[in-house]
């Protein structure tokens, strides 16, 4: 069988062996993305595979590492000229999978930082604003955060607090934001605030060391625990004119910014679901209980099965939504669809593999238990399942049911 590698635990040191490609997707692939995907491979295998473990542990980031990624060009993803590689979507999903293959919290930083910050000031900034920022987001010489979420809306992140007044020369931003990836360390924030005079959200770019701004890290979590996220309070920061983005001026515009993040997540449950079918075709019949290995048991083959079938199905929806990206076809309802599908069915995929370990499987060495703690992280942030189910059942109903029904008809007296 062709394209057969694995992602195997020896010692502190990882080797792929991809097995779950079963109905050979990469030749889906154009010969720029199959470059693309060797290149981040490789990084993610040399660089962060043996060292993952351990900064899991710690709970620290290794900056050390995002030199080499940004050496394979996929940081800024789809965005075109401004020291950004332009590649097409499908090629930046499969970068994201690649890197969240090996780890998780590498690919959300870098979704964060590409797919949501960078493609913000790429849509919705200036050209003074894209020439001035872009450039080093896209080499990583800085980095950047986006701050949407608040302590007190979550899934209701249309009814943001956090508000901005215009003044003389700029404005005025005042509030909290919650669960900020990068907020810590990140150089550019990007904050979505509501505006006091029309009520509508707008978005602003807020430099690290502002007077009034500050970040700290939200700890003990048992997901994505590399990443850094953090709470940020935004007290009288002054954001002069030339930083506010233009283009952000409602809730729909925040929500072309979802639709891509939605996409990207996707592909994130796409590669850990992939990691660890990988790792445990390898282990199984590596393994041997009653003195034959545990791939030669009915009961370990339907688990193997079930698990591959998740992830060739998985797959082919994601590679779906890019060409419906790529075509301008697409709404937030497919993207939120697959966000909802992809991520239920790689929980219950790495479910699976943790179970197929057995004892191992809850050892962050061996991939699996570090992977089923990450994915339930990603099964809610950038929406719940609850919610992207719902953001598509209004798309397919023209029924909005986020509110209950008896609260929408007193909203309405």
């Amino acid at each position: 069988m062709r394209h057969i590698t694995f992602l195997l635990y020896t010692g502190a040191r990882y080797r792929y062996i991809q097995a779950s490609d079963y109905y050979e997707f990469d030749d889906l692939l154009s010969s720029e993305e199959k470059v693309l995907r060797k290149k981040v491979r490789q990084v993610m295998e040399k660089v962060v595979a043996p060292i993952m473990a351990e900064y899991c542990e710690k709970a620290e980031f290794p900056f050390h590492v995002m030199p080499k990624l940004a050496e394979v060009c996929c940081v800024g993803g789809t965005i075109k000229g401004y020291g950004c590689p332009g590649i097409s979507i499908t090629g930046s999903a499969i970068a994201m999978a690649e890197i969240a293959r090996v780890d998780a919290s590498c690919s959300s930083v870098i979704l964060v930082h590409s797919s949501l910050a960078m493609l913000s000031i790429a849509f919705y900034g200036t050209e003074n604003q894209k020439e001035k920022y872009l450039p080093s987001l896209a080499q990583l010489n800085t980095f950047a955060c986006w701050a949407l979420t608040e302590p007190d809306h979550g899934s209701d992140a249309s009814s943001l607090k956090t508000t901005a007044t215009k003044v003389n020369g700029g404005w005025i931003l005042n509030g909290q934001k919650r669960w900020t990836g990068n907020c810590t360390f990140a150089d550019v924030f990007i904050v979505c605030a509501t505006n006091t005079n029309t009520n509508k959200i707008n978005g602003f770019i807020v430099k690290k060391n502002a007077p009034g701004l500050m970040a700290t890290k939200i700890q003990n979590k048992i997901g994505l625990r590399i990443m850094q996220n953090g709470d940020t309070l935004i007290k009288g920061v002054f954001v002069p004119e030339e930083d506010r983005l233009p283009g952000i001026n409602s809730f729909q515009d925040v929500n072309k910014m979802l639709l891509v993040a939605r996409l990207m997540a996707s592909w994130q449950a796409i590669g850990i679901a992939m990691g660890v079918f990988d790792l445990c075709h390898r282990y199984l019949n590596e393994r041997k209980q009653f003195g034959v290995p545990l791939a030669s048991f009915q009961i370990t083959q339907e688990k193997m099965v079930r698990m591959l079938g998740n992830i060739q199905a998985m797959f082919l929806l994601g590679w779906r939504l890019c060409k419906l990206y790529e075509s301008e076809k697409i709404t937030i309802g497919q993207a939120s669809l697959a966000k909802a599908w992809t991520t239920k069915n790689a929980r219950e995929t790495v479910s699976i593999g943790r179970e197929l370990l057995g004892g191992n499987g809850l050892l962050a060495d061996f991939l699996v238990g570090k992977a089923f703690c990450d994915l339930e992280a990603i099964f809610t942030y950038d929406g719940t399942y609850e919610i992207t189910s719902m953001v598509t059942g209004r798309e397919i109903t023209g029924f909005a049911s986020f509110k209950p029904v008896l609260l929408a008809k007193a909203s309405r007296l």
